[in-house]
């Protein structure tokens, strides 16, 4: 079956080329013809160069002006000329690319596709895709080329080269989606689709493939939620566990109140874990909501019920935070429960000696990463695991406790604001907890949303508030350099951001393709104030805790989804001081501007998300920044929320009907939470 034939039999593919695609996770033929692009260059006609924008990739066509030009050093030749149109002349730059003075004739014609930058001398195109003769351009026009997800030597040319022959290659596929639900619901046929998603036609072909994949995605994630649920309705209760009067006691004792909305779900939990059954809860709740201290109770009274209780963070650094507010926390009220630290970086004489104090059930409370679930730990009585949406407690985790004798309650936190309609199809498996207002002593965070001009000043307001002992936030959407992307990237913007601010202060970055050791030590070092501002991709969202940090500017901030900016902006306000956050936009666009405009007028993460799902059109495909929420391959839940809806429509048809059509479909292969 060629869904399994290595890809190393695909023509072209050696032993040094199969390895980077299985860097990629691209194993099989299969694994290549499901690697979709990440995005599409689009092809659009010529623009008069008097009407080029900054910080766009556009295509102008024109005369050469004049002769071309090589300069700079060995290590960075610069080739320079200028092309002039009825309406002006544009600067034109490559790096590293002196032949190309041989190549271009005086005063010949030519067509340039690039970014369009502002330097001291004003725009210019910078290092363009040339087109000469002009009339090579005429074959690209209109067109959507795939980009894809790559890794260091391994070109875009040779994905889409292999995807291509794996598609040549593929026998028409049975559909796996009944006719008459296609025709319902008017979605292509498999076959068509695959093909569309990666080398599609136009945007029509796009869209309607697009549509079919992401329908299928979300229809097997779903039947995977239901069966979940069927299975976590059948368990029984192993730990009946009451409210103990110490943890009232403790709760009496702090120095606030809880709010109406967290005493609510705290009622609801306790009922849950005195139940019949055993938990499975979602608490949804927005960041700052006070989401922690109802789970350090759920926590509190499993083990002053005499059993352990386990919270599972997504990072090392957040785990030690975790363990270390806990346990603070008991010593001030006096709570004689032992709180244990477990993480990957532990050397095997800690991790021992953990292992023995867990499975002994001296230690009551185990807070860690993913090591809590490893096969070396044995829990003498875990009854809790409290866990983020990142980490989904599955199918498989859930057996693993079970082999070793436990069938544990399951609580899941999250800060990511999905209006109710949502959150109850993806979150089917799960019983919803909403926590809707925020302590009453958190300051509003002051917001704006600027143009690309305002930089100088940003920087400046930076500078002050580091001068006072605070700390700043910047975003950035890409890792490193890319000639198809009209973004700020972390590597450069840290660079230019510590020219920029001076020597005294300590700037550095963090993106996702750091090993996890240097994220861990990057973020230990920003929360003791040793690194003053960090630049960083959207790996923050699951930072930690850093009061101290007050400002937050987003570059390209029209790139993300207004979901993903609002929970961005949860790293700061977490403080006694005020905080800022600046949404910088290169956007021209009046859309972009009334969307961003949003997050100026409500701190409210659900009014943001239902905003989001309103605004967001297929139009934003080829520039909005999927949400990130379930990491599906394609379907995005803001973006693609009526076929989420059509999903589960048809999945409430299917599972009532006699049809056992869906026997066939595969299970759903993200990487969020149903099937870990």
């Amino acid at each position: 079956m060629i869904d399994k034939t290595s890809i190393r039999e695909l023509k072209g593919i050696g032993d040094k080329t199969q390895k980077l695609f299985e860097k990629l996770g691209v194993s099989t033929v299969g694994d290549l013809i499901r690697y979709y692009p990440r995005g599409y260059d689009v092809y659009e006609d010529p623009v008069p160069i008097s009407e080029v924008e900054e910080d766009r990739t556009q295509t102008i066509s024109g005369a050469i002006y004049g002769r071309v030009q090589v300069s700079g050093n060995a290590k960075m030749q610069v080739t320079t000329l200028y092309v002039k149109d009825l309406t002006g002349t544009l600067k034109v730059i490559w790096f590293r690319m002196p032949f190309l003075r041989s190549t271009f004739a005086r005063g010949g014609a030519v067509t340039l596709r690039g970014r369009i930058v502002r330097r001291r001398d004003g725009l210019v195109l910078e290092h363009p895709e040339i087109f000469y003769p002009c009339e090579k351009y005429g074959d690209r026009l209109n067109t959507l080329q795939p980009l894809y997800g790559l890794t260091s030597g391994l070109t875009n040319n040779a994905v889409a080269k292999a995807v291509r022959q794996a598609l040549d290659g593929m026998n028409l596929a049975a559909d796996l989606l009944p006719k008459e639900l296609r025709l319902r619901y008017g979605l292509a046929e498999y076959n068509y689709a695959v093909r569309g998603i990666h080398f599609p036609e136009d945007k029509e072909v796009f869209f309607h493939a697009r549509d079919r994949l992401v329908f299928e995605e979300f229809l097997a994630f779903i039947l995977s939620i239901r069966r979940l649920k069927d299975k976590n309705e059948k368990l029984a209760n192993e730990y009946v566990i009451e409210e103990k009067p110490e943890t009232g006691a403790f709760l009496q004792g702090l120095p606030f109140r809880l709010t109406d909305a967290q005493q609510k779900v705290w009622k609801e939990i306790g009922e849950d874990m005195a139940g019949e059954t055993v938990m499975s809860r979602l608490v949804q709740g927005d960041v700052g909501s006070g989401k922690t201290i109802v789970a350090v109770l759920a926590l509190l009274n499993t083990a002053l019920n005499g059993y352990q209780g386990a919270m599972m963070a997504p990072t090392e650094v957040l785990a030690r935070q975790h363990y270390e507010s806990i346990t603070r926390l008991f010593d001030t009220y006096g709570i004689k429960v032992k709180v244990e630290l477990l993480t990957g970086s532990m050397t095997a004489k800690e991790k021992r000696r953990a292992y023995d104090r867990i499975e002994c059930g001296y230690a009551r409370i185990i807070i860690g990463t993913h090591a809590l679930i490893q096969g070396g730990v044995n829990y003498d009585c875990l009854a809790l695991v409290v866990t983020d949406e990142q980490h989904r407690f599955g199918v498989k985790q859930r057996e693993a406790f079970a082999k070793k004798g436990s069938v544990p309650h399951v609580l899941v936190m999250s800060a990511t604001p999905i209006p109710r309609t949502l959150a109850i199809i993806l979150y089917g498996d799960l019983d919803i907890s909403v926590i809707d207002e925020l302590p009453a002593n958190r300051l509003p965070i002051k917001n704006c949303v600027v143009d690309t001009g305002y930089r100088k000043t940003a920087y400046s307001f930076m500078k002050k508030q580091v001068a006072e002992g605070r700390q700043c936030y910047v975003i950035c959407p890409m890792v490193e350099e890319s000639e198809t992307m009209e973004a700020e990237n972390v590597v450069d913007y840290a660079s230019m951001l510590q020219d920029e601010l001076g020597g005294e202060i300590e700037v550095s970055y963090l993106h996702g393709k750091m090993r996890q050791t240097q994220k861990d030590d990057i973020m230990d070092r920003f929360g003791r104030n040793e690194i003053q501002v960090l630049v960083s991709t959207t790996v923050i969202e699951v930072g930690i805790d850093v009061p101290n940090a007050t400002v937050m500017m987003v570059e390209n901030s029209e790139r993300f989804g207004l979901a993903q900016l609002h929970q961005l902006r949860g790293r700061v306000g977490r403080g006694k001081h005020q905080s800022y956050c600046i949404f910088m936009s290169s956007s021209k666009s009046k859309d972009t501007k009334e969307r961003l405009g949003i997050l100026n007028k409500t701190n409210d993460g659900f009014k943001i998300a239902s905003e989001d799902l309103r605004l967001r059109g297929p139009g934003d495909l080829f520039g909005i920044r999927q949400s990130g929420l379930m990491d599906f391959r394609l379907g995005d839940v803001y973006q693609d929320a009526k076929l989420l809806q059509m999903a589960n429509e048809a999945a409430d048809e299917l599972l009532n009907s006699e049809n056992d059509w869906m026997k066939n479909l595969p299970d759903y292969e993200g990487t969020s939470s149903v099937i870990i």
